[in-house]
């Protein structure tokens, strides 16, 4: 993915990562579509950010994922990268079916079936386009698991295999897929994760996500330095000791 020139659509952008994605992406000469639900939020964003077009999407509705994918389109026919951000993290408690079902069932329809969707809304688009990029969003947790959250892990294991899954389907198109792997980063994804001391700074990785972009156009996955002791355990033979420390930590950092 070049690092500029690029009309690209980020739901589930209205804080954190995505948001500050957003800007980056703007000061980098882009042109960036934000989708989140709150109107109000939105609202705001683009007033503070006058590159920042807004659209209104809920990624747990199929519906609504259609008629935003219509909205932006018709409104940027020159979209090339779609960026499946929208996730949610809850802690678990597996010993009981009142202590997970329906929190897990809210996670796999926003982390997984989510991007699912949106996907589903823009690929016929993004094939039409010389150089187009979808831009997927797993975690370190889906190279290790933290103990707290077993669909969060689960549901981004399953992003990373989709991600490689879709990048053979899509080999010899112009439609490249490009893995983000987010470490822990200082943002409201769990309590306690904006001031966890484990949990890398908004600010730090999304410049660091930015440069990686900019220096490997041709990556297929962008990992920051913070998460590869998560991403390659298994790799290095040391996976059983960093499932240890990932989970000797506080609860929320991972």
């Amino acid at each position: 993915m070049n690092i500029s020139g690029n009309t690209i659509f980020i739901p589930g952008a209205t804080s954190g990562i995505g948001l500050a994605l957003a800007q980056k992406f703007v000061e980098r000469g882009n042109t960036v579509i934000v989708g989140g639900r709150r109107t109000d939020l939105l609202e705001r964003i683009a007033a503070e950010n006058p590159g920042i077009d807004t659209v209104r999407i809920d990624t747990t509705d199929a519906d609504s994922i259609r008629a935003a994918a219509q909205t932006v389109l018709a409104d940027h026919p020159s979209l090339n990268v779609v960026v499946t951000m929208a996730g949610i993290m809850r802690a678990e408690d597996w010993t009981t079916p009142a202590g997970f079902l329906e929190t897990a069932e809210a996670t796999v329809t926003t982390n997984l079936l989510g991007p699912i969707r949106l996907i589903a809304a823009f690929i016929e688009h993004l094939r039409t386009v010389p150089d187009a990029t979808i831009m997927t969003v797993s975690s370190g947790l889906a190279f290790a698991p933290l103990r707290v959250t077993p669909t969060y892990n689960a549901t981004k294991a399953a992003i990373h295999m989709l991600s490689e899954s879709l990048r053979l389907q899509l080999d010899g198109s112009t439609v490249k897929v490009l893995e983000l792997e987010p470490p822990a980063v200082r943002t409201s994804l769990m309590p306690g994760q904006e001031s966890s001391a484990f949990a890398m700074p908004l600010e730090d990785f999304v410049d660091e996500v930015v440069g990686l972009i900019e220096t490997q156009p041709d990556a297929t996955e962008i990992q920051v330095e913070n998460v590869k002791f998560l991403r390659y355990g298994e790799a290095r033979g040391d996976y059983a000791q960093v499932v240890e420390t990932l989970n000797r930590r506080d609860p929320h950092g991972h």
